[in-house]
C-alpha cells in the first residue's frame, strides 16, 4: 500500500464521518441523542407559524433496483430519471413507470477511488432548448463538471455527448470530494465541495475546497458572488453533499462532521461556517451556527431536498430519512426521523413534485451491506 492510500486508510478508520463511517468501522459520535436541534432553536410550534411539528413518510412503489453506486439523480421533463453510478462510471436513464434502466453510456474521464467517482448530476435550466446535463466527478487530478449534450434522436449508446468541461480545479482526494451540484431559483449552478481531507482548504477562500461554490452555466463566477471574481459562495465547510432550496429561495445544505455532530445549515452568501475551527455549534460569534445537528452515528447526511415546509435529507451512516421542519431559516420543532434501518444507507433525496419524493438507496458503496434488489430507488409520500 502507498503512503498516500495507507494514509487514506488511516483516516477513514478514525471516526470519519464523511461519507457514512470508515468502512462500517465504528465511530464515535460525541453523543447518544438523536436528532439534536441546535441550542436556540424553537420546539414545536403552532400550525399556522410553520410545517406541523410532526410528519408522515409512505413508500409508495420501487421505481427502479439493480443499481451499482447510485448517487446522482436528475429527473426528466416527462417523468424518466437519470441516475449515476459513481464507481461505474455510467449515466442510466429509468423508465420512471416501469423502472426499465437503459445505459447511456460512460462518461469519459472519471477516474473512481474511495469517495470519488461520477457524482452529482443536474438538468440545465434551459433543458428543453439545449438539452444539456451537468456532471460532478473526480478526475485523475481534480475534481470538476462537465456538461454533456443529450440527444434522445440517436441510436442507443450514441445519445450521450463528449464532455464539455465548464469548471476544473476542485481539490481531490480519497476522501471528502463533495460533488452535489444543483441548478437554484437563480438558474445559477451550485456546487457542494470537499476539503479532500486537508482540513486547512476550508479556511482559505482562495481554494476551491470545503466550499459551496455559485457559477454561471458557463462556470463563471456568478454576478453578486461575496468574494471579487470567485465562485466562492460559502466557506468552512467539511464535506458539502447535501444542496435545496425553500419556497422562499432559501439555500439549505447538509454537511458531515467528523466524529461529533453532522449539520444542516442555512446558507448566507459569505459567511464561515466553522471547520475545523468549529464542529456543530460553536459559542464563536464569527461561525455561522447549524439550524440543527446530530450526532454522527445517527446522520452522515449526503442529499437533501424541501417539500411540505420542510427539508428532508438523507443519511448514510443513520440508515434513515430526516425531516426538518422549517419557520424561516430555523427549525420549527425537533428533527423526525423516517424509513429506520428498513432501506439501508440513503444516498439521495430529490424532489417529485409536491408532497412526493425520490430516495436513492446506497448499500453498494462498500459501506452498506447490499440485499437482494439493492440499490434501488424509491417513491415516497410525505407530510
Amino acid at each position: 500500500m502507498s503512503a498516500v492510500l495507507a494514509a487514506a486508510a488511516l483516516v477513514l478508520t478514525a471516526g470519519c464521518s464523511s461519507d457514512g463511517g470508515g468502512g462500517g468501522a465504528p465511530t464515535d459520535s460525541g453523543s447518544t441523542t438523536p436528532g439534536s436541534t441546535a441550542p436556540g432553536s424553537s420546539p414545536s410550534r403552532a400550525a399556522d407559524q410553520g410545517p406541523p411539528a410532526k410528519g408522515s413518510v409512505k413508500v409508495l412503489r420501487t421505481v427502479a433496483e439493480g443499481l451499482n453506486t447510485p448517487w446522482g439523480l436528475a429527473p426528466l421533463p416527462e417523468g424518466d430519471l437519470l441516475v449515476s453510478s459513481r464507481d461505474e462510471r455510467t449515466i442510466t436513464r429509468i423508465d420512471g413507470q416501469s423502472g426499465k434502466k437503459t445505459v447511456l453510456g460512460e462518461v469519459p474521464g472519471v477516474s473512481p477511488a474511495g469517495e470519488g467517482g461520477l457524482m452529482g448530476l443536474a438538468l440545465s435550466p434551459d433543458y428543453a432548448s439545449d438539452h444539456m446535463v451537468y456532471a460532478y466527478f473526480t478526475s485523475a487530478g481534480d475534481n470538476r463538471i462537465v456538461r454533456m449534450l443529450y440527444d434522445e434522436q440517436k441510436p442507443t449508446g450514441e445519445q450521450l455527448g463528449a464532455p464539455d468541461t465548464v469548471f476544473r480545479g476542485i481539490p481531490k482526494g480519497y476522501i471528502h470530494n463533495g460533488g452535489r451540484i444543483a441548478f437554484g431559483p437563480d438558474k445559477m449552478l451550485y456546487a457542494g465541495t470537499g476539503e479532500s481531507g486537508d482540513t486547512g482548504l476550508s479556511q482559505d477562500t482562495k481554494s476551491l475546497g470545503g466550499k459551496i461554490l455559485r457559477m454561471t452555466p458557463e462556470g463563471e463566477p456568478a454576478p453578486g458572488n461575496p468574494f471579487p471574481d470567485s465562485t466562492v459562495y460559502s466557506y468552512g465547510h467539511r464535506n458539502v453533499q447535501g444542496l435545496a432550496w425553500d419556497s422562499q429561495q432559501r439555500l439549505f445544505a447538509a454537511e458531515f462532521g467528523q466524529d461529533t455532530w453532522d449539520e444542516l445549515n442555512a446558507i448566507k452568501p459569505g459567511d464561515n461556517y466553522g471547520w475545523p475551527e468549529a464542529e456543530g455549534r460553536s459559542s464563536d460569534s464569527k461561525y455561522h451556527n447549524p439550524l440543527a445537528q446530530w450526532g454522527t452515528d445517527d446522520a452522515s447526511p449526503s442529499g437533501i431536498a424541501q417539500a411540505e415546509g420542510s427539508i428532508w435529507m438523507a443519511g448514510l451512516k443513520g440508515k434513515r430519512l430526516w425531516r426538518i421542519p422549517l419557520k424561516g431559516t430555523e427549525a420549527a420543532a425537533d428533527p423526525q426521523a423516517f424509513l429506520e434501518d428498513e432501506y439501508g444507507r440513503l444516498r439521495t433525496v430529490v424532489s417529485a413534485g409536491g408532497d412526493k419524493l425520490w430516495l436513492v438507496t446506497s448499500n453498494t458503496d462498500g459501506r452498506g451491506d447490499p440485499k437482494e434488489g439493492d440499490d434501488r430507488i424509491l417513491e415516497i409520500q410525505v407530510s
